[in-house]
């Protein structure tokens, strides 16, 4: 474990210094590449972007506008306030798309290289296994984006935007490719402790990659739920069906962990620590909860007034009124030493809570293989289990929460609602499921600037600037992504 915590810290503290140091006018061209870096350092150095990036800017972004967020301020208007009235612009975005590109994706492209020339297979499949993840999140926030020709660097700096659909087809044969090469009978060499996500011998933690890149293309697939819902049951139909390894427990959740240590803390509690009063929960996940007595809210937020019992959040558009709600928790910055949180809560960024709602939703609204009912209660017992609530209290919500009634659609609204109190803090997903499905119901903030919710981000000026023969800006926010056909 020492080992582990001495490796965040030093990626973290190093990662700190070439974001403060970095100019990412030009994300196809990496001037802090180091060419000669050993390949277990390289994947320490994905995995903890890929970690660090999942609970930062696009995890605001994403859970403001999903109403689990809200901004608030002591003073001046802040950017979360801005962000909560849908004022995310192109330059607010440069720095997420020069992480994403320059950085996460350009580590996964060199550790593939490095990988295939020296015959070690277990670290190419790592690599495109987390590739594909990191796509499936910027076609999901972008839609159509530079793919087939990016991580050229130098031999093509202006890389074309290639079509979200047909991305996300590379990406199940991306992941097919890793699981094919973490499953190598040999490798010249393998993750170990270097890996910040499933660390540990290699032996042991494939099994974690496998069920995980699995998991994902069940979540890929039923993305398709509206667009092609016959597409949507054959393909998770046969991906069952196949008995392919997939997630069976939360140890099996991908999650990046971090530690109490300087520059190794997550991510949302530095921001809450370095921002505090511009961040508290959102009265539509309070009140959600708080309709069912739900005990996860004692590990999600804290109590308002102190010690009272009593969950407040903040309604979106509302007028700021700093210091009167209930702000993060234990859940998502770790637990408490004295007064101060220690920064060790994970980042979640797909959970075994989250498969047992995508087959739930598959077995309700496609007939695919297991008991809708069954995957639904699994998947609220995972999210109450992570969060630390006690059995006894798992089974009185469940015996009071945990049965699926009336239509179709109302069957549907359940498992979404509670698949959205189970993903809160995951980035971009909660965001994905409401632009499929229209659940959970929010109400538009008052004060928004468009008379819609964002269907994706408008591209940052950055690739509008570098890269103008491919990079055209959106008309607006309600652009959408290949998948998402609601109205």
């Amino acid at each position: 474990m020492k080992n582990i915590k001495n490796k965040i810290v030093s990626v973290l503290f190093l990662v700190a210094l070439v974001v403060a140091g970095c100019d990412f006018s030009d994300v196809n061209v990496d001037p802090n590449r180091i060419k000669s870096a050993p390949i277990a350092q390289q994947l320490t150095s994905l995995t903890v972007n890929v970690g660090f990036m999942a609970g930062s800017d696009l995890n605001r972004y994403s859970s403001l506008i999903m109403q689990q967020y809200s901004g608030q301020s002591v003073g001046a208007t802040t950017q979360t306030q801005f962000f909560e009235q849908f004022q995310i612009i192109g330059t607010d975005l440069n720095n997420l798309w020069g992480t994403l590109y320059e950085t996460i994706l350009n580590d996964a492209e060199n550790i593939i290289v490095d990988a295939t020339a020296s015959n070690s297979p277990h670290y190419s499949g790592v690599a495109k296994i987390l590739k594909a993840y990191t796509y499936q999140t910027i076609v999901d926030t972008w839609g159509r984006v530079p793919y087939s020709e990016t991580q050229k660097l130098a031999a093509n700096v202006k890389p074309k935007f290639d079509s979200d659909e047909v991305i996300y087809t590379e990406l199940i044969k991306l992941l097919d490719e890793g699981i094919a090469e973490v499953n190598a009978p040999t490798s010249a060499i393998s993750p170990g402790t270097n890996s910040t996500i499933y660390p540990g011998a290699f032996s042991a933690s494939r099994n974690n990659w496998i069920r995980f890149a699995n998991t994902l293309k069940l979540r890929i697939f039923l993305h398709y739920s509206e667009k092609d819902p016959a597409f949507a049951k054959s393909r998770i139909d046969a991906l069952v069906a196949s008995g392919v390894p997939l997630m069976t427990a939360n140890s099996d959740s991908f999650q990046m962990d971090f530690v109490n240590a300087a520059n190794a803390r997550n991510p949302i509690d530095q921001f809450e620590t370095n921002r505090n009063g511009n961040l508290v929960v959102n009265a539509k996940i309070v009140n959600l909860m708080n309709s069912k007595t739900d005990p996860r809210r004692r590990f999600f937020f804290t109590q308002f007034p102190e010690n009272s019992g009593l969950y407040v959040g903040a309604v979106a558009g509302a007028a700021p009124a700093p210091g009167i709600y209930s702000k993060f928790h234990t859940y998502l910055r770790g637990a408490i030493t004295g007064t101060v949180y220690t920064g060790a809560a994970p980042i979640r960024m797909l959970t075994f809570a989250e498969y047992n709602f995508i087959r739930a939703e598959a077995a309700l609204r496609f007939a695919s293989p297991g008991s809708a009912q069954t995957f639904f209660q699994e998947g609220i017992r995972a999210s109450m289990l992570s969060a630390g609530v006690a059995a006894a209290d798992i089974t009185a919500y469940l015996a009071a929460n945990g049965a699926l009634t009336g239509t179709t659609a109302q069957q549907l609204e359940q498992i979404i609602n509670e698949k959205y109190i189970a993903n809160y803090g995951v980035v971009v997903e909660p965001w994905t499921d409401f632009r499929r499905t229209g659940y959970p119901t929010l109400t538009l903030p008052s004060n928004a600037v468009v008379p819609y919710f964002p269907r994706s981000l408008f591209y940052p000026q950055s690739e509008i600037d570098n890269n103008p023969e491919n990079a055209i800006q959106k008309s607006g926010m309600n652009v959408k992504v290949f998948w998402d056909t609601r109205p």
